[in-house]
């Protein structure tokens, strides 16, 4: 269950904080609406990791589609490695 809180809260700014963890950020509003999230900085770095990667793998989605595709054996040569 998300934790929701009005932006006047933070006031009490310790309180508020207490509320944080990993995986269960604070959500604060004004007039009834969100508007911020309050999160855990190693969620925020996983998140921004996460949405990093997933930028990276629809690139080269996208360069396989207008490129070609490369066979197992020109991706380890492109990348000088050998498979087992």
């Amino acid at each position: 269950m998300p934790t929701i809180k009005p932006i006047s809260d933070l006031r009490k700014y310790n309180e508020v904080l207490r509320n944080i963890e990993v995986g269960s950020p604070v959500f604060l509003t004004i007039n009834g609406r969100s508007r911020y999230v309050v999160m855990d900085i190693q969620e925020y770095e996983r998140t921004q990791a996460t949405l990093k990667l997933l930028a990276e793998l629809a690139r080269g989605k996208k360069e396989g589609r207008e490129h070609g595709w490369l066979s197992i054996d020109e991706l380890e040569a492109d990348l000088g490695v050998k498979n087992g």
